[in-house]
């Protein structure tokens, strides 16, 4: 069984910057694509980014150039770095995991909430 923990959210000033962290545990790493979604109250939850093993990335288009993922093998992490924050990114942040095979995710992180002021 996947288990993901993340950690990183909080509150921040807009035009500041985060890192989000997301520890896998469970089973092999290398074999999940890893994604960041966030959901802000009211909204649907969406994706802001994923990465396959391979190291090949996607963003959603109001974050690129600003957020960054990024995964570490040899520690069994995934990270999202965060610059240019904007009042509108405020959201929970969730770290997931989906089997290669797999056509959508299928683990979830608890959440962390990032808050960015005006």
């Amino acid at each position: 069984q996947v288990e993901l923990a993340e950690f990183g959210g909080g509150l921040v000033q807009a035009g500041g910057s985060l890192r989000l962290s997301c520890v896998f545990s469970g089973r092999t790493f290398s074999m999940y694509v890893m994604g960041w979604f966030r959901q802000a109250p009211g909204k649907e939850r969406e994706l802001v980014a994923q990465i396959t093993s391979g190291g090949s990335t996607n963003e959603e288009d109001s974050v690129k150039g600003r957020f960054t993922i990024s995964r570490d093998h040899a520690k069994n992490m995934v990270f999202l770095q965060m610059h240019s924050l904007k009042p509108e990114d405020t959201a929970v942040y969730y770290c997931a995991a989906k089997d290669i095979r797999s056509p959508s995710y299928d683990y979830w992180g608890q959440g962390t909430q990032v808050t960015v002021s005006s």
